[in-house]
């Protein structure tokens, strides 16, 4: 019997990455939109703080459990920056062409381009579960010059992984997952729930 599971994003290409990861445990993930929920506030300096409030706002508001994934760029240069505001780095309305300059940018003439993407996942049974199942993840690479490849979304097309040669960009989705932050994350999440199952 498929379970489903709310997923805290509107994000179409994160649903899909969560579904290919979690169907084989007999999971559906339906993002927000399906339920109508508005995005929740993100106000918390960390990671696994903004999920865990975006996982408890979808499960309430769509009666069922849920996953909410908080990811982001941290960038070694910038002391961590754009961490938590990745996706409203360059500020409302959130654009990833427009993030993407501003990183080019502040990164211009600067070299030390190591950064990695941190995702904290966090699923919740209920709005009120007192011992939710948390996650983490992290890609390390270095930051391009200038954008390369079609596919992921974010920053991808600036994330350099030097022992492909490839940005994440231009990863095909399975290699993506393997290798991805949010990958390495939901792998830890998938052990979580085959020892303690929704």
């Amino acid at each position: 019997m498929t379970r489903r599971l709310a997923l805290a994003s509107n994000n179409a290409k994160k649903a899909a990455e969560m579904n290919a990861l979690l169907a084989p445990l007999g999971i559906e993930v339906l993002p927000q939109s399906a339920f109508a929920i508005p995005e929740a506030e993100e106000p918390h300096p960390t990671f696994v703080e903004n999920a865990l409030a975006k996982a408890r706002h979808a499960s309430a508001l769509s009666g069922l459990p849920a996953v909410a994934d908080d990811s982001g760029l941290c960038v070694a240069a910038l002391g961590g920056a754009p961490g938590v505001q990745s996706a409203r780095y360059a500020g409302e309305p959130k654009s990833d062409a427009r993030n993407n300059a501003l990183l080019v940018e502040r990164l211009a003439g600067v070299a030390d381009r190591r950064a990695f993407f941190h995702s904290s996942v966090v699923l919740v049974r209920h709005a009120d579960d007192p011992r939710p199942l948390i996650a983490d993840g992290e890609w390390h690479g270095t930051i391009l010059d200038a954008p390369r490849g079609d596919a992921g979304f974010g920053y991808d097309p600036l994330f350099f992984v030097p022992e492909l040669g490839l940005t994440a960009a231009e990863l095909d989705a399975a290699t993506k997952n393997a290798l991805s932050h949010r990958g390495k994350a939901m792998r830890e999440l998938l052990a979580c729930l085959s020892a303690d199952p929704l």
